[in-house]
């Protein structure tokens, strides 16, 4: 990537975000763009942390866990950033886990219910097929 900052218009296109969540994710202190007037642009810094930011995201992160996740870089470095990342991850990914658990079960529910329901019809048919022809 260039070092040249990119615009906010561009920012928003790069991560496919509203203009809406950009903003509330510098009012939130996630990100710091650099500003000419009402004009802001993002340098190769906030481009990394906005890419962490969606990473974070998607794995289920809070955006106060990411914001203070990020704030660590700047106040204690890289190490404890990382084995904080560590420590957050295996949270996540027992939650994720549990959360696979349960919607197998509820799939494997529905499943049930489905041929249960399909099995109840295919029945009915019978009965009003079998009923239409000893009343036709």
């Amino acid at each position: 990537m260039s070092d040249d900052p990119i615009s906010f218009k561009a920012m928003c296109a790069r991560f496919d975000v509203t203009p809406r969540t950009l903003r509330y994710y510098e009012y939130i202190e996630l990100l710091q763009p650099m500003r000419e007037g009402r004009a802001r642009f993002y340098t190769a810094r906030e481009v990394a942390r906005m890419t962490l930011i969606m990473r974070g995201r998607r794995f289920g992160f809070s955006l106060e866990e990411l914001r203070q996740w990020l704030e660590m870089y700047d106040k204690q470095g890289t190490v404890p950033q990382f084995e904080t990342f560590v420590d957050m991850a295996d949270r996540q990914l027992v939650a994720l886990k549990r959360q696979r658990e349960e919607l197998d079960a509820t799939i494997a529910d529905l499943h049930t219910l489905r041929d249960e329901t399909a099995r109840l019809a295919a029945d009915a048919r019978t009965r009003d097929t079998v009923k239409t022809a000893k009343n036709g």
